[in-house]
């Protein structure tokens, strides 16, 4: 009875506390807060002065150190066992299993999303969250994904007990009271997350960061409008308003409402003459999306501004353009790579108000990780990611591989003037690629609005890694296969069937039918290499300018103008229409092997795209998809090589 009654007295506790809450979010918190027992309950407010009680409260509980060489700059260390997204542990549950994912033929493996059923998901409920806040502060955390006054953008509340997320979020997204009054008494996404380690503790806490791998689980029911993570305090599977809200469930959104939420960054390109063109372009980790939406052009004359680096929601608006928003507020990019010479824009956007993960450190307050060797004395006193002394010629990494920054967009140099705007910005082009060692070539236009989405579906890299999944290549359409929360056959049938004729409805949209215009869509590949040493052919970088420049000045006429050859797998750039003032000579004779077509590549490429195509998707194979690849097989056997 006394327990009973000291509950009860927890409980009205928390009450008063989130009292000032919209009703619904009371009843969310006030049933969250039942089950999950925390000792107090904080409420985000957005507030500056809130912001800065957390980074406070973590210093003194030793989860962040200040980077002294920068300005509020802070440094975590994670968990060995919690530091990167965990795929096999990522689930969408509904009442029937082909709504998630496609179902493959017998004796193959599923590799495009995993499934739970409702039941088991309230089985796995009932054996973590009872309790799991025992000892901690639950933190309510109201935001907004997407611009302020957008009819596209989306309300979360977001419940976690780790100080970490709470940090992390504030700079992800738009947080706090102007949050709760865009929602008003409407409807949000339901976000619950813990660590999954109650206070007293029965496991031992590693760097001070407290996490529950052996019960890890990330769940989306879409369904229900409704994310739950367990046993994780690593961005990717604890943040839910980033990919869990922005991508899984956001795809389902996308769907059912006629618009898209894909896995893209965006940036805006102006030319000398001041036009400007918005492009979008999708790759999958590791791949140079980041640098690609922090790029400084090697061309004079040109500038590329960041409208984001992530997610792009994207719809037809009410003339039938395609526009674009980036639904986040902030960069949660790996570190290793970065540098003066491979993205100087990011250096100058992470030396202010960032928090790092699993970097390593100087001992002068500053950052370090692999690809900052040219830029650090020899002699220079590092600790490692894992807390050890270390020097350049160990057998270890000094920062983990997938060590993270998280930074505002405000801290760019280069941030788009329309980052923001509610109606989002027109976008012209869609660009997909991944690492491609061989065979595919540096730029490639489609033929067609079909055509294009077969290139997209067709998207495969080499693994990266911080990757879970291991092979000489791994197949990951339109960089989505570990972000879309339904069945990817049904979701590559959606793209076909954007090429209809006219707008479809949407949140906020004109009921009238518009023409569409659909962006041009492209392929493009920077990893090419050398079969003799190994080397890449491309030099990457600022460089991949030019290929964006090709792809603007395309924009111009229609896919047949002079600028371009075509090809059985679709437009290459002519030699004489690419701009190579400025390469290195080395370059520029690797160009031609860089804008050919291998038949026997191809030929080779095709077969192995409908055996996976066929395994994987089985009776949710889109017969437009089928016909795509029939027909581009048809041209490489039958069309002359230019």
């Amino acid at each position: 009875m006394l327990l009973l009654l000291l509950l009860l007295l927890i409980l009205l506790l928390l009450m008063l506390r989130i009292s000032k809450l919209p009703e619904k979010v009371v009843d969310y918190v006030d049933k969250c807060a039942s089950i999950c027992q925390p000792e107090t309950v904080h409420v985000c407010d957005g507030s500056q002065k809130d912001q800065v009680h957390i980074f406070k409260l973590m210093r003194r509980q030793g989860v962040v150190r200040p980077l002294i060489k920068y300005d509020n700059c802070w440094a975590a260390r994670s968990d060995p066992q919690d530091v990167a997204r965990i795929e096999h542990k990522t689930v969408t549950v509904s009442t029937n299993k082909r709504m998630s994912v496609p179902i493959p033929v017998d004796g193959h493996k599923g590799s495009l999303g995993n499934w739970m059923s409702m039941k088991d998901m309230e089985i796995a409920f009932k054996n973590r969250f009872p309790g799991c806040m025992r000892g901690r502060t639950m933190y309510v955390i109201p935001f907004c994904m997407g611009p302020y006054g957008s009819p596209m953008s989306r309300i979360g509340i977001q419940l976690t007990d780790s100080p970490y997320i709470v940090a992390s979020t504030y700079i992800m997204l738009r947080v706090g009271s102007q949050a709760l009054e865009a929602l008003g008494n409407g409807e949000f996404t339901k976000c619950l997350h813990s660590v999954g380690d109650p206070l007293p503790s029965h496991r031992k806490t590693v760097n001070n960061w407290p996490c529950n791998p052996e019960k890890t689980l990330v769940a989306h029911i879409p369904e229900n409008n409704e994310i739950i993570s367990f046993g994780s305090a690593y961005g990717g599977n604890a943040m839910l308003g980033k990919k869990c809200l922005g991508l899984r469930l956001g795809s389902v959104w996308a769907r059912d409402e006629g618009w898209l939420a894909e896995n893209m960054m965006i940036v805006g390109v102006t030319n000398p003459e001041g036009q400007k063109r918005y492009i979008a372009a999708a790759f999958p980790g590791s791949c140079g999306k980041t640098n690609l939406s922090m790029l400084q052009p090697t061309l004079p004359g040109y500038k590329v501004e960041c409208v984001g680096d992530d997610i792009a929601w994207m719809w037809f608006d009410d003339e039938g353009q395609m526009r674009a928003i980036n639904p986040q507020a902030g960069f949660f990019a790996v570190a290793p790579g970065t540098s003066n010479k491979t993205n100087p824009n990011a250096i100058k956007t992470i030396i202010r108000n960032t928090l790092f993960t699993n970097i390593a450190e100087t001992i002068d307050g500053g950052f370090y990780w692999e690809g900052l060797e040219d830029e650090i004395s020899p002699e220079a006193i590092i600790t490692s990611w894992t807390g050890e002394k270390w020097h350049r010629n160990s057998n270890k990494l000094a920062a983990h591989s997938n060590a993270r920054y998280c930074v505002s967009y405000k801290e760019s140099p280069i941030l788009d003037p329309n980052w923001e705007k509610p109606e989002g910005v027109p976008i012209d082009a869609i660009l997909f690629g991944g690492r491609r060692p061989d065979g595919v070539p540096l730029v490639v236009e489609s033929l067609d609005w079909k055509h294009g989405v077969l290139l997209g579906a067709s998207i495969k890299t080499e693994p990266t890694p911080a990757s879970e999944m291991k092979g000489p290549m791994l197949h990951d359409p339109f960089s989505m296969r570990p972000f879309l929360g339904y069945n990817f056959g049904n979701y590559l049938d959606y793209w076909f069937g954007l090429e209809k004729s006219t707008t479809s409805a949407r949140p906020g949209g004109s009921k009238t039918p518009a023409l569409r215009r659909l962006p041009r869509l492209f392929n493009v590949n920077f990893f090419r290499k050398d079969p003799a040493d190994g080397s890449y052919l491309w030099p990457g970088y600022g460089e991949n300018f030019r290929v964006l420049d090709w792809v603007c000045r395309r924009l111009e006429g229609p896919p047949d103008a002079p600028g371009a050859k075509k090809t059985s797998i679709g437009y290459l750039p002519e030699l004489e229409h690419f701009e190579t003032r400025g390469l290195d000579d080395k370059t520029i004779a690797n160009l031609p092997r860089m804008l050919t077509v291998d038949r026997d590549f191809w030929l080779q490429e095709a077969k192995e795209l409908q055996y996976f195509f066929h395994t994987q998707l089985n009776y949710d194979v889109p017969s437009e998809l089928i016909r795509q690849l029939t027909a581009q097989e048809q041209r490489l056997y039958y069309e002359p090589m230019p």
